[in-house]
């Protein structure tokens, strides 16, 4: 079965969907950019915004981008029905959908992006503790988009090992 084309652009549309929730590609960057340092003395934040446009440039990150953002607005708009509308809204401890979404970008780059993932994830830096904590927008619901901002960090801090070393 052959399947139809896609006429949407959907790279400009993630980037649309991230920077009208109040982050900036740039400040992704920073992130992967502060996980590879360590290792890699030549890189900029240059590379690794490179990097991060390369990870939203993949259709899996792509998918769950939209997906995810799309959750999160619905529950902002109390459009969710059901117990998973508290589930969502209250980012639930032990939900777990939000991490596993964010896997699936994270999946495409490897065993290093899984780690980065976890260690992000976790220790919250950046725009991720921003968006985690609600302090841009305290009416926000970010139960997915933190989880994706960690994901395509981390995804995009695996591209830059594999492209450096």
């Amino acid at each position: 079965m052959k399947q139809k084309k896609m006429s949407h652009n959907f790279y400009d549309f993630c980037v649309e969907l991230i920077e009208s929730r109040g982050v900036k590609i740039r400040e992704i960057a920073e992130v992967t950019y502060g996980l590879q340092k360590p290792y890699l003395d030549e890189i900029t934040v240059d590379d690794a915004e490179t990097a991060v446009r390369a990870v939203i440039h993949k259709r899996e990150a792509q998918f769950a981008i939209m997906t995810g953002l799309e959750l999160d607005r619905l529950s902002e708009e109390g459009m969710l029905q059901g117990p998973i509308a508290d589930i969502i809204k209250e980012d639930f401890s032990l939900y777990g959908v939000d991490e596993i979404l964010a896997l699936s970008v994270v999946n495409v780059y490897g065993s290093i992006g899984l780690t980065n993932f976890g260690y992000l994830d976790k220790a919250k830096e950046g725009v991720i503790k921003e968006i985690d904590e609600k302090s841009r927008n305290p009416d926000q619901v970010n139960t997915f988009f933190d989880d994706l901002i960690c994901a395509i960090a981390a995804a995009a801090a695996s591209k830059m090992a594999h492209q450096f070393t």
